[in-house]
């Protein structure tokens, strides 16, 4: 049995970028102690989630890659002797800015890098005011731990991104997220969305035969501009194994640092079970390609 130890950190963030980066910091080094290999935060973990509102001001909490983040955090992955998975507001160049996923190696170097692929454009929700779409593609990330297949967010209600990442050898799916609830929704539409936020990755854990991790952010995060109530982030991060059973499930109102362990070799019985990747019918799918078959 090939056995990992997984984090994970769900937390509130709060306006002070320090405190967040200095929670964050005791809390890696905390999983590592207790004998985490791979860390994994949610997405823009530094800071309180600044795309409730456009504001040209908020580019100056981007920054490079390498940079100050990945310098930190490599530090303390290589002073741990842990993989680290953060998810980093990047300056690529003067007006060109991406959502990025950085792996940082135990020895602190970094892995590589993912740039998020599907950008989000809706109601405090405005990704596509600071956000590239990403131009790295779906492709897994190896490191010591295992090839990573790192997504994130907005790339979790799309089953292509999951396939194309399965395909080239990921031995697991993580998503590091920032979703939560619109306060004018009633608490029936609440639970059906954040049920449908599950269900679809563990989809892709099922149609993949692979693990699949999702960190989201917990707490309410104040809308700057006052026009919404902010948004409720509803945390329940959790870790499906390849048939989509529930390894673990967060809770939907307050932070935890979770360890689990992962059979990394039951994704190799689970498709021999279940054949999927045998059975595509790969010379009938050139239309997938198209925006909409009419």
């Amino acid at each position: 049995m090939r056995e990992l130890k997984i984090g994970f950190l769900q937390q509130h963030n709060v306006a002070d970028i320090k405190n967040n980066i200095e929670r964050l910091a005791e809390g890696i080094t905390d999983l590592a102690q207790r004998g985490a290999e791979l860390v994994i935060l949610q997405e823009l973990h530094n800071s309180l989630y600044f795309c409730q509102t456009e504001d040209v001001n908020k580019f100056d909490l981007a920054e490079t890659i390498p940079g100050p983040s990945t310098g930190f955090y490599g530090e303390l992955a290589c002073e741990l002797g842990i993989v680290i998975v953060t998810s980093l507001f990047e300056k690529r160049a003067p007006g060109l800015y991406h959502n990025t996923a950085v792996v940082i190696e135990k020895d602190g170097s970094i892995a590589g890098k993912y740039r998020k692929m599907h950008i989000p454009d809706d109601p405090a929700y405005y990704e596509k005011f600071y956000f590239t779409p990403g131009d790295l593609g779906f492709h897994p990330i190896d490191t010591s731990v295992g090839r990573l297949g790192v997504l994130v967010c907005w790339d979790q209600w799309y089953p292509e991104a999951a396939r194309l990442m399965a395909l080239q050898g990921a031995d697991m799916l993580i998503y590091p997220t920032a979703i939560g609830y619109e306060s004018s929704d009633t608490d029936e539409e609440k639970q059906r969305q954040r049920e449908a936020w599950t269900t679809v990755m563990r989809g892709h854990a099922v149609a993949n035969g692979l693990p699949v991790i999702a960190v989201n952010r917990v707490g309410h995060e104040p809308d700057p501009s006052e026009q919404t109530q902010g948004i409720q982030f509803w945390g329940s991060s959790f870790v499906a194994g390849p048939q989509g059973e529930l390894l673990y499930r967060a809770c939907d109102d307050d932070e935890e640092s979770v360890i689990l362990n992962i059979d990394l070799d039951h994704s190799e019985n689970v498709r021999r079970w279940w054949p999927f990747l045998r059975d595509r019918r790969i010379d009938e799918y050139g239309e997938i390609t198209k925006r909409f078959i009419d």
